[in-house]
């Protein structure tokens, strides 16, 4: 804090729960902040908790009252947990939405399959940028993830640098490039940063997970030594997960020859 306000942090979704990712960092006095938002996405409904209802989506009261001081949406990913909401939210607010191609495209793509929903004015801006949202200075930073295009967030002030990570993983190999911008989060450490908002399931979960490239060898060699039909289930937006089981797929056709 100085005598220009404070740099401030808050999540509105998707602490201690999986799903429904909204964050919001403010600049300035307290009672004159201006605001950015990371995200927007829903979380899914259960039986055993919410039997009937399917999507959740964040309280964004707060955000309302303060519409005039929203400078901008920024979005990591693509992915329903990260953006799903914003089509039936983003008409309170009303704000710039900055997106990557391949995350302005599904962003579209959803909207056309939604009877009624909002035209909304994305600003699209290219992997590894850096752009202003207000007066925030905002560079994108690639992290590898199981969807195209997926994002950090180097956010810079006058009072302070934080990193936003986005959904990330440290995978050298990934199936889907790029992979993790590791030389710009080691020059943004040096930099020095006032903190790092990590986001990313299981991430208090001890060890290292295997690199998606192992995971698709090791499918690969189950539907080419498998008897019968090879069934595969995965979440629709894990298009690694896709490739990974097309390339199975199609290393089996080559495999063995049609009769």
């Amino acid at each position: 804090m100085n005598a220009s306000g404070e740099f401030v942090f808050a999540p509105l979704g998707g602490v201690g729960e999986i799903g429904m990712n909204l964050s919001i960092y403010g600049l300035g006095p307290e009672r004159s902040r201006t605001w950015i938002a990371v995200d927007f996405g829903v979380s899914f409904g259960g039986e055993e908790d919410l039997p009937g209802i399917d999507l959740v989506l964040p309280d964004i009261r707060f955000l309302v009252e303060e519409r005039r001081n929203l400078v901008g949406i920024v979005l990591t990913h693509a992915h329903e947990d990260h953006f799903g909401a914003l089509l039936d939210l983003w008409p309170q607010l009303r704000v710039p939405v900055y997106a990557t191609p391949f995350t302005a495209a599904l962003l579209e793509a959803k909207r056309r399959g939604e009877p009624g929903a909002p035209e909304i004015p994305v600003r699209v801006v290219e992997l590894g940028s850096r752009f202003a949202v207000g007066p925030f200075d905002v560079e994108l930073v690639s992290v590898a993830h199981s969807i195209p295009e997926s994002n950090g967030l180097i956010i810079r002030t006058p009072l302070g640098t934080v990193l936003h990570t986005g959904d990330w993983k440290i995978d050298p190999t990934p199936v889907i490039a790029p992979p993790t911008d590791e030389a710009k989060l080691r020059a943004v450490g040096d930099e020095g940063v006032l903190a790092l908002v990590g986001d990313s399931t299981n991430a208090i979960r001890e060890g290292r997970s295997p690199s998606e490239r192992d995971v698709a060898k090791t499918l690969v060699e189950l539907v080419r030594t498998a008897r019968g039909r090879v069934a595969v289930t995965t979440f629709a937006s894990n298009v690694a997960r896709m490739r990974s089981a097309a390339e199975s797929a199609s290393s089996r056709s080559r495999a063995r020859p049609v009769i």
